[in-house]
């Protein structure tokens, strides 16, 4: 049985200077307005009979935005950034120099209290797992970047380590394809 997901990052909710962890914002004026512009190509995405979104204020509104009516599904909420949580890099960096450097070179290490990234990348593809056969229908998920990051490592197979290598752009769209039980990456046209 096949599994065709693709995967929609959400509109911006913030420039990038002001990103901050675990940040819970709904979409700014610019995001809104990108969504709109975006509508109609990925209207298309209406399609999937099953549709999902990260549990976020910003990922709620993309999918309303685009009239997608996705339900919210608590294993794909951002990664768990404990005291981090709503603190841009910058600011952690300045506070806590060797934690930051700690949890960007191990894959285990949580030294904000929350999740690892392993333990995130495990979780996000946990819930790739139990994604019904969709026997052509498709699966739709708008979903924070971080998320869209995770599923791609944990598909590929890749080491934990390439989270970081991966940029996602908001309102991209990413297909998943698992085949006999192995996902893969489709690049399609």
């Amino acid at each position: 049985m096949n599994v065709r997901l693709k995967l929609l990052a959400a509109a911006r909710s913030s420039s990038l200077l002001e990103t901050r962890f675990d940040d819970d914002r709904p979409l700014d004026a610019a995001g809104w307005h990108e969504a709109e512009r975006a509508a109609p190509v990925l209207c298309r995405l209406a399609a999937a009979e099953l549709r999902y979104r990260s549990p976020s204020a910003r990922c709620r509104e993309t999918g309303d935005a685009l009239g997608l009516t996705p339900l919210a599904q608590p294993a794909l909420r951002d990664c768990d950034m404990g005291r981090w949580r709503g603190r841009t890099l910058g600011e952690v960096t300045a506070a806590e120099p060797r934690a930051v450097d700690a949890w960007l070179a191990d894959p285990r290490s949580a030294p904000h209290g929350g999740e690892s990234l392993l333990a995130f990348i495990s979780r996000v593809g946990g819930w790739m797992d139990t994604r019904p056969a969709d026997d052509g229908a498709g699966l739709l998920a708008v979903a924070e970047p971080g998320v869209v990051r995770a599923a791609l490592v944990y598909a590929l197979q890749a080491p934990p380590h390439t989270y970081w290598r991966i940029d996602v752009q908001p309102l991209s769209v990413t297909t998943l394809v698992r085949r006999s039980g192995t996902w893969g990456l489709l690049l399609d046209g």
